[in-house]
């Protein structure tokens, strides 16, 4: 299935695609593609809907594809070559940090570079929405916990990050940093987590060209490992880190400006379409 959410800001409504691309209204069915609708259980449900039975949408802005995020968890450097690019020693152990959850926004929302910026780059990135719970989770048993995947782009203000002292959150968590979406594609319907390939271009021009496959860590060891410092909880996101081609890694470094049209996908998960505009 792909789920998603659309209305304005704050007033998005459930949708599940049909066959044809349309989306159907599932507000008579769940409140939101939140918490536990992601539970197992309830998609299944969802699953034996007919979507063509269930009243067509609108077309309207295509909001973030899981609402009420509660931890929007994120892994560093978890590409080899990402971590070359950018002077950075791959990790023996995953790289994890916290993005706001008031950085989430639609995948075609304006993305807005915040006051006082010089440094404001892009990642395209896989996203992992958890649906069944827990902690301490065994590797073996950790996609079980997955609801599906949808596109990130983890925006990120590289001096914010870096050069001004703390964590990396700084320079992650500013308004609009976030764009998670289209959709959220179940985990049925994705055969391989680590062999999906994912893009982005800034005007026109390819910077991103990779796959997870060349993840250091893949998808279940991650969703193990967070598990073990923090319970995870229905309708949390992992983003798990991005290939090579950001702005960063460019010589000379490349950095977004105000103007620019960021465009970037994943191999089955949909695409999204930022304006960059400022704060």
């Amino acid at each position: 299935m792909k789920l998603l959410r659309i209305g304005e800001a704050g007033q998005e409504k459930p949708a599940i695609l049909d066959r044809e691309g349309k989306a159907r209204d599932l507000s008579s069915i769940v409140s939101d593609i939140a918490g536990e609708t992601l539970l197992p259980e309830t998609l299944a449900r969802l699953a034996a809907l007919d979507p063509s039975d269930l009243p067509e949408l609108d077309a309207g802005r295509i909001g973030p594809c899981v609402g009420g995020v509660g931890k929007f968890i994120c892994i560093g450097l978890n590409y080899s070559d990402h971590a070359a690019e950018t002077g950075a020693e791959v990790p023996k152990e995953p790289v994890i940090f916290m993005k706001a959850t008031s950085a989430i926004c639609g995948p075609n929302d304006e993305v807005k570079i915040p006051r006082g910026s010089v440094k404001t780059d892009w990642e395209v990135e896989l996203g992992v929405v958890i649906g069944k719970g827990g902690a301490y989770i065994e590797e073996a048993d950790a996609l079980d916990h997955v609801a599906g995947y949808c596109v990130v782009n983890d925006v990120s203000e590289r001096e914010f990050q870096i050069e001004r002292g703390g964590t990396w959150d700084k320079g992650k968590g500013c308004d609009t940093f976030g764009p998670i979406g289209p959709w959220l594609v179940t985990r049925d319907e994705v055969a391989d987590p680590q062999k999906l390939k994912m893009w982005l271009d800034v005007d026109g021009k390819r910077f991103q060209d990779g796959s997870s496959e060349t993840m250091v860590f893949g998808v279940a060891h991650l969703v193990s490992y967070v598990s073990r410092f923090m319970s995870l909880q229905p309708g949390d996101v992992i983003s798990t880190g991005t290939p090579p081609g950001v702005g960063m890694g460019q010589k000379p470094p490349v950095y977004l400006k105000g103007g620019e049209v960021i465009e970037l996908g994943i191999e089955g998960l949909g695409s999204q379409r930022q304006n960059v505009g400022k704060a």
